[in-house]
């Protein structure tokens, strides 16, 4: 065989195995770096598109087996720009032992103080410019940050919240804001899933209801002028709102995606209280505190509409000594308290309330 021929074979084989191996090279090159940008996106996917970092408070008391679901389901939020702290409130369970299992939640012990004093430990340590408080026996879904977060940026709000399942203690779960009275009239706003309020629809809400509790929230820290108000019974973070809505004008949104999950149990600040504990210490005692507070900042609609709410739990908690403890005396000073405020509105409730009850209704004030 003559030599060209030989040594032209010998080049066309080399620049085969060459041509192999620069193959070979480029798909290991290719699969090393899909490997490492699967390894940095989440990095990669913050410096590109800038996210707010998010500080969710985790307030707890005595809670050690309800208290991994609430973490859990905030560390596994697709919302991965978070620092999430858990505040115990003087717990004498194993909460701190439970809490030890993850190592990136942040655990603060405190002497027992209430709801309002541990999410404002929370609020103390907090890095986030945006801010969330998830109640120990709540769940949230996946999503919930992502869907919250991104409607309180792309429409620059002060405030958004979510709509959840509500557990009961008798029956099925069932979806809470769907029907809610003080929201139906802004339904038809519903765009993309959310409703978007303007401040004066805001003010007029939260004089009449609170319609948000604590794990449906996602606040911009700059709109929580004074944190959660500490002597407050049950409705600490109602007031809350009032602060900022009275203060300054402010936009909010809500969805009736159902993005969480509440559970009921006997320690629950309001679900598990008794109706005439409720009575009593939100609708009267919250109530009354709340009018003496804001009443510099309320208009005299604003002022009559909180007026009338705490005559008429004191009515129907008149009523229920009354009837169900047979206390005629405490009774009758509650009625006098009412009288002080109003006579003429107290004199129309008192039957009102006494037929509701014969029929078996125990009313809710109408403007809750």
């Amino acid at each position: 065989m003559p030599i060209e021929l030989i040594t032209q074979k010998q080049n066309i084989f080399e620049v085969s195995l060459l041509t192999l191996y620069l193959d070979l090279l480029h798909t290991l090159l290719y699969f090393i770096a899909v490997n490492l940008a699967l390894k940095i996106y989440p990095f990669l996917e913050n410096l590109m598109v800038h996210k707010e970092l998010v500080t969710i408070i985790i307030p707890t008391y005595n809670r050690e087996k309800r208290l991994p679901d609430a973490i859990e389901s905030a560390i596994n939020q697709t919302y991965n720009n978070i620092q999430v702290i858990v505040i115990d409130d003087g717990s004498i369970d194993k909460s701190s032992d439970v809490v030890k299992k993850y190592p990136q939640v942040e655990y603060y012990h405190k002497e027992n103080g209430g709801q309002a004093s541990a999410r404002n430990a929370g609020l103390a340590h907090a890095k986030g410019t945006i801010i969330a408080s998830l109640d120990s026996d709540d769940v949230w879904h996946p999503d919930f940050l992502e869907k919250c977060v991104t409607q309180l940026e792309s429409e620059n709000l002060d405030f958004v919240f979510a709509n959840w399942e509500q557990e009961s203690r008798i029956g099925d779960p069932w979806d809470f804001l769907r029907n809610d009275p003080f929201l139906t009239p802004y339904y038809v706003k519903e765009k993309d899933n959310w409703v978007i309020l303007e401040y004066p629809e805001v003010r007029d809400l939260y004089i009449k209801s609170c319609p948000s509790p604590s794990s449906s929230v996602v606040i911009r820290r700059s709109a929580i002028l004074k944190g959660w108000d500490e002597e407050m019974n049950i409705g600490d973070d109602w007031c809350m709102y009032l602060e900022l809505i009275l203060n300054r004008e402010c936009r909010a949104a809500f969805t009736l995606q159902r993005l969480w999950d509440k559970r009921v149990d006997d320690i629950n600040v309001y679900d598990g209280r008794k109706w005439s504990e409720v009575l009593e210490f939100l609708y009267i005692a919250d109530a009354k505190k709340k009018i003496i507070k804001f009443k510099h900042l309320l208009t005299s609609k604003e002022r009559k509409i909180l007026e009338e709410r705490y005559m008429h739990g004191l009515v129907e908690f008149a009523k229920h000594n009354l009837i169900r403890e047979l206390n005629f005396k405490y009774s009758f000073h509650l009625l006098i308290k009412s009288f002080a405020v109003n006579i003429p509105f107290t004199l129309k409730e008192i039957p009102k309330v006494l037929i509701n009850s014969a029929r078996g209704k125990m009313t809710v004030p109408q403007k809750l």
